[in-house]
């Protein structure tokens, strides 16, 4: 009996690779879940390089004002500027192989589950390496020597019977507090401020008569819940921030709650999670910012491949891009914390 000739209408042209054609749907649904589940980007300062490993983000000062005396020549002054350097990460990756029996034997399709799956992994990837260097803007010292400021941090009020944890009311004062700092260190707020939180704490905000009460212009109704804004800080909810836990090297004897290189558990980070995204953040609840807090460097944006593997009989596909972030400007940052 002869064997079948099957026709693949994954080839090109009926020949090479038996997915070659799949190839555009796979990278599609890898952006498309990428871009809607990505958080911050585009709220940071971002430059794209086509080679190298670090770029330089430059920073200036304040300009001063002086009074003239008829008759004496002007001359300039001197603006302070400054600069931060940004370097590359390793390349960040997510791959996955699926077996082609396996799909076969399949009732329902696979790679397009996967293939979001894996747009959301670097999704996930992209707003923690953010959050991190937001938080080590709002934890940094101030870049120019003179009256320039830092960041700061915002901490419950305990001895006032506030709660960053159970209390949506105290959480939108410590947002406008936080503005209000920005706004007092000439941080040109005008231009946007966002603000993020975990689910739990979006919720308590969401939930509070401030935000549901008519009068005081609330976005949301007892039947449907809505939180965009809070004194034009856009409010963004994500489970990507690691606020709430330690993100520093996991050792079994001396720090079991660290999760960069743990060994298990929801939140464990690769061991390569380099050293300027670590930190403690176990008391963090939130960070409000703006735009020239943090710097994302990009050699490479969200790219995917897919081949073929003859030998294991699967097909490899990958997800990957090459990024490095770092804090600009600490003052343009401020953490909200518990006591």
């Amino acid at each position: 009996m002869a064997n079948a000739t099957p026709s693949r209408f994954g080839q090109i042209q009926g020949a090479g690779a038996t997915d070659a054609l799949w190839l555009d749907i796979f990278g599609g649904e890898v952006l498309t879940a990428f871009e809607t589940k990505v958080q911050t980007k585009d709220r940071i300062r971002t430059r794209t390089i086509t080679e190298g490993r670090s770029a330089r983000f430059p920073a200036t000062f304040k300009a001063h004002t002086q009074y003239h005396t008829p008759g004496v020549e002007i001359a300039g002054q001197t603006i302070q500027s400054n600069e931060v350097t940004v370097t590359l990460d390793d390349l960040l990756i997510s791959p996955v192989e699926i077996s082609e029996i396996d799909e076969l034997k399949s009732h329902f399709d696979v790679r397009a589950p996967y293939s979001a799956e894996l747009g959301n992994s670097m999704a996930l990837a992209y707003d923690r390496v953010v959050t991190q260097c937001l938080l080590a803007a709002a934890r940094g010292a101030a870049l120019f020597a003179d009256d320039d400021a830092g960041g700061a941090v915002i901490e419950t009020d305990v001895a006032a019977g506030a709660s960053f944890s159970t209390s949506g009311s105290d959480l939108i004062d410590g947002v406008n507090l936080a503005k209000q700092a920005l706004d007092e260190k000439d941080v040109p707020v005008e231009n946007g401020v966002s603000a993020l939180f975990l689910p739990a704490q979006w919720y308590l905000m969401a939930r509070t008569d401030h935000n549901i009460n008519q009068f005081y212009g609330g976005q949301s109704t007892l039947a449907h819940q809505v939180l965009t804004t809070v004194s034009d800080i856009q409010i963004v909810k994500s489970n990507a921030p690691l606020f709430g836990k330690d993100v520093t090297p996991y050792d079994a004897g001396t720090n079991a709650d660290g999760l960069v290189g743990a060994p298990s558990g929801k939140y464990q980070l690769p061991a390569g999670f380099a050293t300027k995204y670590q930190g403690d953040n176990t008391k963090t609840v939130g960070v409000v910012w703006t735009e020239a807090a943090a710097a994302m460097l990009q050699l490479m944006g969200l790219k995917m491949e897919s081949e073929w593997d003859a030998r294991r009989q699967v097909t490899f596909m990958l997800a990957k891009m090459a990024i490095g972030a770092g804090p600009l400007r600490s003052k343009c940052a401020i953490e909200l914390k518990t006591a």
